[in-house]
Parts: C-alpha cells; structure tokens; sequence
C-alpha cells in the first residue's frame, strides 16, 4: 500500500512508499514544517507568510502558493490534474496539510509514550524503544531559531528526555538496573539539572552493587544544583542518599531474571531426547502438547505452532494408527475466540483428517470421549464456513461431552458451539449464554484458558447489546486472569473491546486514540484471520453511519481490506463515480460468512444499496438484521460498530 509519512524528528522530511520525497529548496521544506506543527489544523495565508520572511517580498502570497503547488506535486505525483489535493489542502483563508493518523513521526512518537504508560514493563519497554529509535537528531532540525516551531521542538524535546527516563525506570522495574547505567550516564551528563535523571543513574548503580559511584553520583549533583543554581538538592535525592547510607532493603529492586527456569528446561528436554526413542509414536503427543502451549504465547509462537500442528497431524495419519491420529488432533484444545481462521487451507486439511479418523474409528462405547473430542476439533475449525457440518458436529460434541459428563471435555464441545453461532444476526444473546456457561463451568474445574474465553465471549456479546457496565467487568476479569497465567493475546481482543467502547461513546478524539493502541496491540500478533482488512475496517466503522453518505475519502481500495474487500468495493466504486460497476459490484455480493463481522459487513452492503436506491436488496438486508435490531450493528465483533442496527433497519424499509 502506499503511504505517504512524514519525519520532523531531525531534519524535515518526507517519504512516499518508502522512498524520499523531494521537497526542493528550504521554503518548501519550512512550508511542510509549518503545517505539520499546526496539527491538521488551518494555517491562513498571512500567517505562514510572516513566519517564512522576516520582511516579505511584494510578491510573497504568489511566491508561498508556488511552494504550495509544488509541493502537491511531490506529495500525490499521481493526482490527476484538476482533481483535488488530498493531504495539502486549500480550507478557508490557508492551507491544511490532512495527514492521515500516524504519519507523522513525531506523533507516532507521543502515541507510543502514552501507551507504554498504560502497559505492563515488558511491553513498556518494547513501545518505548520504538518510540526512542523515531528520532534521528533534534525535532525540525532545519528551523531551531524559528519562533513558529520553538514552542513545539521544545514540547517535544521535554517528551523525549521522559520518555529516556521512563525507559529507564521500566529496566529497574524488571531487574535490569545494569542496561539502565549507560543511557542514564550519558543523559545526565547532558541534561545536568534533571534531578529524577540523577536518581535514576543512582539507584540503577547501588542495585548493581556500586555504593560509592551512587553516593558519588549524588554527591556531583549537590555541587552541581548549589556552583550553577545556588539551591541544594530536592527531597528526593536527599532522601536517597540516606536510604543508601542505611542500605534500606526498601531500595533492593526485583531479583535479574533468574536463570533456574532455563536450566531445568534444558536438563529436561535433554533426559527427553535420551530416553524416548527417535521414532516413538509418543513423541508426537508430546510436541502437540507443546505446540498447545506455544499457541497461547501469540506472535511467533502462534504462527509456528500452526505450522507444526498439521506436519503432526499428518505424521500421525502416516502411523495407520486411528487412536493415536485422533489423539493427537484432539490434545489441541487450544480456546478461540475469532470465528475466521488464520489457515483456512490447514484448517480444512485437519478437517479432512479428522473426518476420516471419526471413520477409522471402531464403533464401540469405549471410543466415545475420542469421538467428542474430534468433533469438538471439527466444529472449531470449521469456523466461518457455511457448510452445515459445523453446526451438526459442534451439536454432537457438546451432548456427547454433557453424557458423558468430562468438564474439560464439554468446555472444548461449548468452544465449537460457539464457533457455529453466527450463522445470523441477532445470536449475542446465545453466545452470551454459551460464554456465561464456559465461566462458571472453568472456574468451577480450574480450566484457566476456557475462563478466559468465556468472559471474552461476553465481552463481545454485552457490547453488542450495549451493555457496557457487564462488558467492562468481564473485560477486566479476563485482563486480571491473562496477567496472572501469562496469556498475552488476551490483550489484544480487551485493547479491541477498549476501542469499540470508545467508537460508541466517546468523542471521536479519544476514539482515534483508543484505535491507536489497538494497532499496535496488533503488531506482530500472529492472528491474521483476525488482523487482515480490520485497521482501515475500524477506520471505516467511524465514519460510516446510516443516513449518511459513504465516505468515499475512507475507502481506499489500494489499501489492504484483507476479506473484506468485496464489501467495501461498491463503496470505492461509488466514490469514484463509476455508479454502474458499483451497482454490478453490490449485485455480485454473496451473504456475508458466518462469523463475527456478519452484521458489519450487512451494513456495508446496506450503506451502498441505499446509496444506489436497490430496493430489492434494501429489503432483503432489512430482513437479514432485523433480528438484531436491539443490538449495536457489528459490536459483535468486539472490535466496530456501525452504530444501532435498528436505525439501518429504519433507513433501509421503504
């Protein structure tokens, strides 16, 4: 996709699908400053011509609108001509340059601070040093004596000298006061009146055992306060320097990261390697088990333990051995919450498998619990299919699992059941029981990871009927159990819910905000069943309303909309005004897939039938979402809403 970003952290720059733009000569680069500095808003003609001449030339107005021109033509070379500009825009008296939300890397920047004080140390610790690594010398380091951007290089000046020392005080928050003693050294020594900084270099040097270079650290910033400003050191310091004189055991901060975990992993796997033969069928069930466990780390983990999960599932097929195939595709109990799949091929395959294993199977009573557990597995990752297999498969597992009476084996069962209850809209009121059941049912039996998903599933099933108060606590229920048992996808799907809370009722400001965090809660998460289309989905879901007109500026097909595409091309088709493809394009859309986006995609289907005036189709989309007309269009997801479902239905009756 290309992408137009702009760089004000060191010398003033722009870049357009990873290569510099041109920006000629220093006027226009002061021009981009300038605008950049107003943050999205208007700056009047008169205004940007007192701040690029001291004494402007009588042809100054003409001169600025040239640089103006030839910017636009750097910034969108393949604008057609006469069309208008899209990022530098003429608005009233002056221009506005539209960068689109994190563009810029100097908010990109702030964006990032500001999330890492909501995150745990760990993840602080990641957003902060990719906030720190933004900056490639002082901001707008073209324009240091320029009054226009003083106010703001030194805002951002201050934000940079926190963010170096929050930093810091993430590394003593998990024990590693060595790797803070550096960055700390050389901040202090450069901003020498920065008295937390000097607490900071002191506590980090007496935590690694060095007494005397803490005191002396203390004891250079005494001198320094009273030789350059005549004042003595604050509270802080003075307290610190008594508590190391005492050696306050409050001071000794968290243990380094100990190593005993490691060592004992090692030792057993190798007595595992010695032990266990190379070709014992027993090895397989083994690595499911681990790769059950990887799955539930996200990221990487998630992405390999996919991959190796079906190489075992086909090794095991290769055995002839039915017991042991189904042994090994059912272990992999793993809890989902997203009803698209990351591998839809895969998912079919283990399917497939399956499938042929429920046939290999002898008939007797004895395999019944196996049986469950394979059709548990089938009506999981059939997820998001309209094949009534799902359906019939989760149906079977879950009154197999209650006959049988096997806790942990009926929360698998409740899983697929879930899994298979978005065939329509207006079904959150189902999957809210199926998500309270799965509570009470894992907390009762100690099932951690099924707990988990059940307050997830009433997350999204409470914002879909705006029950915010319910969606909250869950959302903070499973929050407290992820943090607890190390389960860091969690986050991703309560960040989600976070962002939808907003979109529903906060003011738009603090939504974008809230929808930042969950783009880097994204990053690297290792869902892409759940991530492809669903950033410029979110963006969309903001601006789209019924009874009002699709913003055609939201949807950009060169964009990546991942699945969704189709659903949003009449859109894109309409804003371009090709009415008749967008017509053809609408026409061809099929019913949206069984899963969690069902309403979400109904209305972007119903936004363009009612902008193209498809009465057929109007009344075809009402009938579909009549049945949630009481909910919140698409907050099923957990992630969007194109607000209430009844004002589409209203819109769309004639």
């Amino acid at each position: 996709m290309e992408r137009t970003v702009f760089r004000v952290l060191g010398a003033v720059g722009a870049e357009r699908d990873g290569a510099a733009v041109a920006l000629k000569g220093p006027r226009h680069r002061a021009v981009l400053a300038r605008l950049i500095v107003a943050r999205r808003r208007v700056v009047p003609v008169d205004r940007l011509v007192a701040d690029l001449w001291e004494e402007p030339p009588p042809n100054a107005v003409g001169a600025l609108r040239t640089f103006v021109g030839d910017l636009r033509r750097a910034l969108e070379p393949e604008r057609p001509p006469r069309a208008p500009a899209r990022l530098l825009v003429t608005e009233g008296p002056g221009y506005v340059l539209r960068a689109v939300p994190g563009s810029v890397d100097a908010r990109r920047f702030e964006d990032a601070v500001a999330d890492a004080a909501a995150l745990g140390p760990e993840r602080a610790l990641e957003r902060l040093d990719a906030a720190l690594a933004l900056w490639r010398g002082p901001a707008y380091a073209d324009f240091a004596g320029q009054e226009w951007c003083r106010g703001e290089r030194a805002r951002l000046t201050e934000l940079l000298l926190h963010a170096v020392e929050r930093r810091a005080e993430t590394l003593l928050a998990l024990g590693r006061a060595a790797e803070a003693v550096p960055d700390l050294d050389a901040h202090t020594a450069a901003h020498p009146w920065r008295e937390h900084a000097r607490r900071l270099l002191a506590l980090a040097l007496y935590r690694t055992g060095r007494q005397a270079d803490a005191l002396a650290v203390l004891r250079r910033a005494r001198a320094s306060l009273a030789d350059g400003l005549g004042v003595d050191p604050g509270p802080e310091l003075r307290r610190l320097e008594a508590e190391i004189l005492a050696q306050d055991p409050r001071l000794d901060g968290p243990a380094e990261p100990s190593v005993a975990a490691a060592r004992l992993w090692a030792r057993a796997t190798e007595a595992y390697d010695r032990t266990v033969a190379a070709g014992a069928r027993a090895r397989l069930e083994s690595t499911v088990g681990l790769l059950r466990n990887l799955a539930v780390t996200g990221g990487g983990g998630l992405a390999e333990s996919r991959e190796h999960r079906l190489a075992a599932v086909t090794a095991a097929e290769e055995t002839g051995d039915a017991e042991l195939t189904a042994r090994v595709i059912g272990a992999f109990d793993v809890p989902a919450l997203w009803t698209r799949a990351d591998d839809p091929e895969a998912a079919s395959r283990i399917v497939a498998a399956a499938e042929r294993t429920l046939t290999a199977l002898p008939p007797d009573a004895s395999y019944e619990a196996t049986r469950c557990r394979l059709l548990a597995a089938v009506a999981v990752e059939m997820r998001g299919t309209r094949s009534p297999r799902g359906p019939a498969a989760a149906r079977e597992a879950e009154e197999s699992a209650r006959r049988l009476d096997d806790p942990a084996l009926l929360a698998f069962a409740l899983n697929g059941v879930f899994m298979q209850s978005c065939t329509r809209a207006g079904l959150a009121p189902v999957r809210d029981a199926t998500g309270a059941e799965l509570v009470a049912l894992a907390a009762r039996h100690g099932l951690v990871t099924y707990e988990v998903l059940g307050h997830l599933i009433r997350v999204q099933a409470r914002a879909a009927l705006a029950d915010f108060a319910a969606a909250d606590a869950h959302a903070a229920a499973a929050d407290r159990l992820s943090g607890r048992h190390e389960l860091p996808l969690v986050t991703v799907f309560t960040t989600g819910y976070a962002a939808l809370r907003a979109a529903a009722t906060a003011t738009p400001t603090q939504a974008e905000r809230a929808y930042r965090s969950l783009y880097a809660a994204l990053d690297g998460c290792g869902m892409p069943g759940l991530t492809a289309g669903l950033i410029p989905l979110t963006r969309l879901s903001l601006a789209l309303r019924p009874g009002r007109r699709p913003p055609a500026a939201r949807v950009d097909l060169a964009e990546d909309w991942g699945p969704y595409r189709p659903w949003v091309q009449p859109l894109a088709l309409l804003g371009a005004g090709r009415t008749e493809e967008a017509h053809a394009a609408l026409r061809s859309l099929p019913e949206p897939p069984a899963d969690l986006m069902y309403e979400a995609l109904c209305c972007l289907t119903a936004a363009a039938a009612l902008e193209l005036d498809d009465q057929a189709l109007r009344t075809t989309l009402a009938a579909r979402l009549t049945p949630a007309a009481d909910e919140l269009a698409g907050a099923a997801s957990g992630f969007l809403t194109f607000g209430p479902t009844s004002a589409w239905t209203t819109a769309l009756r004639p």
